[in-house]
């Protein structure tokens, strides 16, 4: 079992906030703080940079890496507006310019793949490689946007051990792997003053009307230039592995792995698996 502060506790670690554009944004940090190209973890809905505490030391090893809770999210600033697509891109592009980042290898989970795909395709000169891990962007199922919304406004809403178990239990496909001080940090997190408007911006995105304006299409993925590693799982929530194989088969220079016994957080649920492939992967293109 895996818990968050064990993972990180034997590394120079630095744990700060940041100006990225008038937004407050907090950050976990390892490895060459110097270095102007950095691996860089974006995390899913509604949640927040500990997701990849098991993967920043490993990759710390051999590159700057960088996590960090997103505009609306964690404890990062929470302006009052929905937050679409074009606002994430934003806020990374100034994350990168406040900490100095010219270049980086962007991984996201989830939402986080969205981001980070829309990203590579505005901003090519500033992304050396992209991994989408169970990426959001190309799934529409009414069904799947409905769940979402309703298990995590719960979790906000109605915030407790247990609907914030509910919530995480959700990401894994063993329900062993959420660990009570990862459900306390994200209550902590969900409980903050004003957090149901946040999570409510937030969820813009699973409202149809929205996300269709904010959708990625096999026309904008093709013009991806960046080498793209596409991580899926056997067993995830929100789609298929024929929605990894979409990316896949859009975007250029890509290649999809699909890891077995994992839903929707793999980083944490096999973490030495992840770090091992992803790195491979960072290793053969940088």
């Amino acid at each position: 079992m895996a818990f968050i502060w064990p993972e990180i506790a034997n590394g120079a670690v630095t744990l700060d906030f940041a100006d990225a554009g008038g937004v407050r944004t907090r950050y976990v940090e390892a490895g060459d703080s110097n270095a102007d190209e950095a691996v860089i973890f974006i995390h899913g809905t509604g949640g927040h940079l500990e997701a990849f505490t098991r993967n920043l030391l490993p990759h710390a090893e051999r590159y700057r890496t960088i996590a960090l809770d997103m505009i609306g999210h964690g404890f990062s600033d929470k302006p009052d507006h929905d937050y679409e697509i074009k606002h994430y891109v934003q806020h990374l592009l100034d994350f990168c310019d406040a900490v100095g980042v010219k270049r980086a290898h962007v991984h996201g989970e989830s939402l986080g793949g969205w981001i980070v795909a829309q990203f590579a395709i505005d901003h090519p000169d500033r992304v050396a490689t992209l991994t989408l891990n169970t990426a959001g962007g190309l799934n529409t199922d009414p069904k799947v946007m409905k769940r979402v919304y309703d298990i995590t406004m719960k979790a906000v809403a109605e915030a407790s051990p247990e609907t914030v178990r509910a919530r995480l239990e959700w990401l894994m496909n063993d329900p062993a792997r959420v660990t009570d001080d990862l459900i306390e940090l994200r209550h902590k997190i969900y409980t903050q003053p004003g957090f149901v408007q946040a999570m409510e911006h937030i969820l813009c995105l699973q409202h149809m009307d929205i996300r269709m304006r904010n959708v990625l299409t096999e026309e904008t993925l093709s013009t991806i230039k960046a080498p793209t590693l596409v991580v899926w799982t056997d067993h995830d929530p929100t789609a298929p592995t024929a929605t990894g194989q979409r990316f896949v088969d859009a975007i250029p220079n890509s290649r999809m792995v699909v890891m077995s016994d994992c839903a929707h957080w793999p980083q944490w649920e096999k973490a030495d698996e992840f770090n091992a492939l992803h790195l491979e992967f960072l290793t053969e293109h940088g």
